[in-house]
């Protein structure tokens, strides 16, 4: 069970299947995190830079950790990589690539972009349980984000 209850995850998913397997999963672990879901970069970029100019600061949607997966329509994952990490607002964001692509040059492209992980989606579902499992145990309850100021 997770010890940061409160805190939201947002997931940047385009697929609905592969996204209520991700929520099916991750209720098996007992996450209660509120999970926020976006099916595209748009949506990202909308749901992020809208929240920060909030004046009510407080109630304003700030992840503590965003699993991106990488092809998606519109404004593909590997632009709001770059744009989220290039702005001082949302660099500190953990930012955990979810993706069918094992390409050597997606996994460089995304650590010289700032990625804080990256994880293949395994094709089966034990590989994809256990996948998910070390992803809620590492970022939802052992990883330490610094203050946010």
């Amino acid at each position: 069970m997770t010890t940061k209850l409160h805190e939201p995850l947002l997931v940047v998913e385009d697929s609905n299947e592969d996204f209520r397997m991700l929520q099916r999963l991750m209720r098996r672990m007992a996450v209660q995190n509120p999970i926020y879901r976006c099916t595209n970069g748009d949506e990202v970029l909308d749901l992020l830079y809208k929240n920060s100019s909030n004046e009510n600061s407080s109630a304003a949607l700030r992840p503590s950790v965003i699993l991106l997966d990488l092809n998606l329509p519109g404004i593909d994952g590997r632009d709001i990589l770059e744009r989220l990490k290039q702005d001082t607002t949302f660099k500190e964001i953990p930012i955990v690539v979810f993706t069918t692509s094992s390409n050597p040059r997606d996994i460089e492209l995304c650590y010289q972009k700032g990625a804080n992980g990256y994880l293949v989606k395994p094709m089966d579902a034990q590989g994809l349980q256990k996948t998910i499992q070390a992803f809620v145990d590492y970022w939802l309850e052992t990883n330490t984000p610094p203050v946010q100021r």
